[in-house]
């Protein structure tokens, strides 16, 4: 028999407590808002991990040249391959490209500087003071969260699995598909019909429509 995909791939989207560690919509949109507050690069640098779901080091190597609004798409170099000069598109809403160009200047310029220069412990700070700022706490509140967040809401709205996984970067499908395993919408409604059935009249004896007289 297969295993399931946490199993598979020995990662998950739950702590060993049983804590979840991704943002929900309604959580990086509050990271989102908060990051608006703080400076410029560091705004621009939330809204890359939110919207793209790419990881903090990934982020970091990203250049000007790699910025193509024109296509609306980042093109990251997959760090986590076994050789160099592995990229992948992702496709980003406008509203990244118009802050990316304002804070970083590139329309003036294209060329293949960093957008960002920083440690990656630095930036796991900044990024972690932002979730604070939000009011988020917990192991959800991290770097890996937006990232697990980004793959949550890709499946919910119906993006297919080996999109999200290019997307991501991952080698195997099955690391992927660890996002399925959340409850969706879809599930939550059909769960809610049990919760809104009406409920009968005091004494009156539940019917097995399914038994047979004998």
């Amino acid at each position: 028999m297969a295993l399931p995909a946490s199993h598979a791939t020995g990662m998950s989207i739950f702590s060993p407590t049983g804590e979840r560690k991704y943002l929900t919509r309604k959580e990086r949109a509050a990271f989102l808002n908060a990051a608006k507050r703080a400076p410029g690069p560091v705004n621009t640098l939330c809204m890359t991990l939110a919207f793209s779901g790419c990881r903090i080091s990934e982020a970091l190597a990203l250049t000007g040249n790699r910025v193509d609004a024109e296509a609306g798409v980042l093109v990251f170099e997959s760090l986590k391959k076994r050789r160099d000069g592995v990229y992948r598109a992702v496709p980003v809403p406008p509203e990244l490209f118009d802050t990316l160009d304002r804070v970083h200047s590139l329309g003036r310029e294209h060329c293949s500087r960093k957008l960002w220069i920083m440690s990656r412990m630095t930036a796991w700070r900044r990024i972690t003071e932002v979730m604070r700022r939000a009011g988020l706490r917990g192991a959800h509140a991290s770097p890996k969260g937006l990232r697990h967040g980004f793959g949550v809401a890709a499946v919910e709205a119906g993006v297919p699995l080996h999109l999200v996984q290019r997307w991501l970067g991952h080698a195997h499908i099955a690391t992927t598909a660890i996002y399925a395993d959340v409850v969706g919408a879809e599930e939550r409604s059909i769960a809610a019909r049990m919760w809104t059935q009406p409920s009968l009249p005091t004494g009156q004896p539940v019917r097995n429509h399914d038994s047979h007289p004998g």
